[in-house]
């Protein structure tokens, strides 16, 4: 299967953490491609070589603080330097006042503005893994994943080889159920393989000659997980 990269925009990021957009309202659709944050301290203090536009912006009080030690028409020109146009957005934590020439700029630059409550290290935290493990590379694998013992175990094999049939044998022992058919592998470092279904094949398993089951209605919600780390892979072959 080729492996492929999922598109994620600031307009999907602003929905899962509930960020205010306070301007660049224009640009919710720029693509996020960094897992990586960066608070541009330096930068703004004039060390440009270390700008990385690509990152998403994270100003908390240390940025702000030394933005407010600059004159209007300085922290202007400052702010102008590290707000160019490749930056996917920016994110002032928790609930800071924001000086009028960011809002100016995000919305003459198209770069969405956002706001949180939350203290930046919480932001780091919740975002950095956020962002790994939706920017991870993947790919689609024609399998069967099971959570066996704490252990995930991918089973694969020829279509009709029985790995529907197996992963049914295991989940009525007691065993959990993660993906069936269509398992979405993701690598979320270089050491661990994360496994998830599809949303619209979450839960469901086809059986041959059973047709469809919903495991969570045959077993109960305590039978499935949503994702396992792939530990063992187990391919089936004609005897």
């Amino acid at each position: 299967m080729e492996r492929r990269f999922k598109l994620l925009t600031v307009n999907q990021l602003i929905e899962k953490f509930d960020f205010e957009v306070l301007a660049g309202h224009v640009g919710l659709d720029k693509e996020i491609t960094e897992y990586s944050l960066k608070r541009p301290s330096a930068e703004l203090a004039g060390y440009l070589e270390h700008l990385t536009p690509q990152r998403i912006q994270v100003y908390g009080r240390t940025e702000l603080g030394l933005l407010q030690q600059f004159d209007d028409t300085v922290r202007r020109s400052k702010l102008a330097l590290v707000m160019i146009k490749e930056v996917p957005c920016v994110i002032v934590t928790r609930g800071l006042t924001i000086p009028l020439e960011f809002i100016e700029l995000a919305s003459e630059r198209k770069i969405p503005l956002l706001t949180t409550h939350r203290s930046t290290t919480q932001l780091f935290y919740l975002l950095i893994r956020y962002l790994i493990n939706q920017l991870a590379p993947s790919r689609v694998v024609n399998g069967v994943l099971v959570d066996v013992y704490g252990v995930g175990v991918l089973i694969t094999g020829e279509s009709g080889i029985g790995k529907s049939e197996a992963a049914l044998e295991l989940i009525k022992s007691g065993h959990l159920f993660v993906a069936g058919d269509v398992v979405k592998v993701r690598r979320v470092d270089e050491e661990r393989l994360l496994g998830t279904a599809p949303n619209r094949m979450q839960h469901l398993l086809e059986v041959r000659g059973l047709g469809v089951l919903d495991a969570t209605t045959l077993f109960g919600a305590g039978s499935v997980r949503d994702e396992k780390v792939i530990d063992f892979i187990v391919h089936l072959e004609e005897w």
